[in-house]
């Protein structure tokens, strides 16, 4: 009587492990083609072979072109591998924890700048690309739409301590802040005026303080 045969155990964790690494490739496959082509010119095909996976494969792990820049967009604000929402991001909590006001934008600007770093080459894709495709044009007022908001929440933990100028609004703030933390604003001064990105986070929370917080 022959012996059974042994079965290798299925092991889930190293099989998600490596479904998380060729996702991670043609994310990141994708984000370089994008910066260079631009978002008409970036074929799924393309993407696959830079990846070097099939392209059956590319959209059952990051879906469709929409989609796989959405999925861009949202890495690169949060900076993880996957989307994280922005109350969960660990910057955002050092900035939340931070009591004193001034230390507070500082933490932001820097947060900012890492931020820009990686979300500034794709906004220049999709200011290019947004005119002819609705659906790029509406992620980005979806992705401005929730900076306002989250910059009213800054805005008030700023209020909050006391520390506003007198005659600057919660409101007032939070549209200051949001105009310059936005995408144009560092591409306008890093890329097309040459600035160091320290200097530009360094500009940037003094700019906020003096604009925005009393003497005191």
């Amino acid at each position: 009587m022959s012996e059974p045969v042994k079965r290798r155990p299925y092991n889930s964790s190293r099989r998600r492990a490596a479904a998380a690494e060729t996702r991670r490739a043609i994310v990141d496959a994708a984000a370089r083609l994008f910066a260079e082509r631009g978002y008409g010119a970036t074929t799924m095909a393309a993407v696959a072979e830079a990846a070097g996976v099939a392209l059956d494969t590319v959209y059952a792990s990051a879906g469709p072109k929409p989609v796989l820049f959405r999925l861009l967009i949202e890495r690169a604000i949060s900076g993880e591998d996957e989307p994280v929402p922005a109350l969960e991001r660990d910057y955002v909590r050092q900035v939340q924890a931070e009591p004193d006001p001034a230390r507070k934008l500082e933490r932001y600007a820097a947060a900012v700048r890492r931020v820009q770093e990686r979300l500034a080459p794709l906004f220049l894709v999709l200011r290019e690309a947004a005119p002819a495709d609705p659906e790029l044009a509406a992620l980005w007022r979806e992705i401005s739409q929730r900076r306002a908001r989250n910059m009213r929440l800054l805005a008030a933990e700023l209020a909050a301590t006391g520390a506003l100028r007198p005659g600057v609004s919660i409101e007032e703030a939070a549209d200051v802040i949001w105009s310059m933390n936005a995408s144009e604003f560092f591409v306008l001064l890093v890329q097309e005026r040459g600035w160091e990105p320290e200097r530009f986070e360094r500009w940037l929370a003094e700019t906020w303080r003096r604009l925005l917080l009393g003497e005191g």
